[in-house]
C-alpha cells in the first residue's frame, strides 16, 4: 500500500504483549490451585452416583473408544472400474461386506477413476504437444 508505514509482513508491534499475560492465563492461575480439590470432589460425587460428574471425570481421563472394523476380503473382479464398483454393492447386498466399508471402497474406486481420467488427459495433452511441435 503506497505511502504507508509498515511494509507487508511487518508487525507495528513487534515486542507485542508477552505471552501468558492475557486474561485466560490469568484465569487459569487462579482455577490451578483448587484443580485438586475439584477432582476430590468430582470423584466423591461420581462415587455417590452423579452420573454427569463420572462421565465428566471418565471423558477426561480415558479417550473416547473408537469402532475398528475388521477387515473383510472381497472378490474383485479385473476389469472396469464399473464391474468393480458392481461387485463392491454386490458384496454389500450380500451381506459379505459392511455398508460403511462398501462406502470407502466405492469412495476409493471414485479416486481411482480420476486419477485414471488425470493420467489420460496428460497422456492426451502430451500426445497433441508432440504432434504439434512436429508440424
Amino acid at each position: 500500500m503506497p505511502g504507508s508505514k509498515w511494509k507487508p509482513g511487518q508487525s507495528g508491534n513487534p515486542s507485542g504483549r508477552p505471552k501468558g499475560t492475557g486474561k485466560f492465563e490469568k484465569l487459569r492461575e487462579d482455577i490451578a490451585v483448587h484443580v485438586p480439590e475439584i477432582i476430590d470432589m468430582l470423584a466423591q460425587q461420581a462415587k455417590g452416583g452423579d452420573v454427569a460428574a463420572a462421565r465428566l471425570l471418565l471423558e477426561r481421563v480415558y479417550p473416547a473408544m473408537k469402532p475398528v472394523e475388521a477387515t473383510q476380503p472381497i472378490d474383485m473382479p479385473e476389469g472396469t472400474l464399473t464391474e468393480r464398483g458392481n461387485a463392491v454393492l454386490a458384496a454389500i447386498g450380500a451381506g459379505e461386506l459392511a455398508p460403511a466399508q462398501g462406502a470407502a471402497l466405492v469412495a476409493a474406486i471414485g479416486a481411482l477413476a480420476r486419477v485414471v481420467e488425470v493420467d489420460e488427459l496428460a497422456a492426451r495433452v502430451a500426445a497433441l504437444e508432440d504432434k504439434h511441435a512436429r508440424s
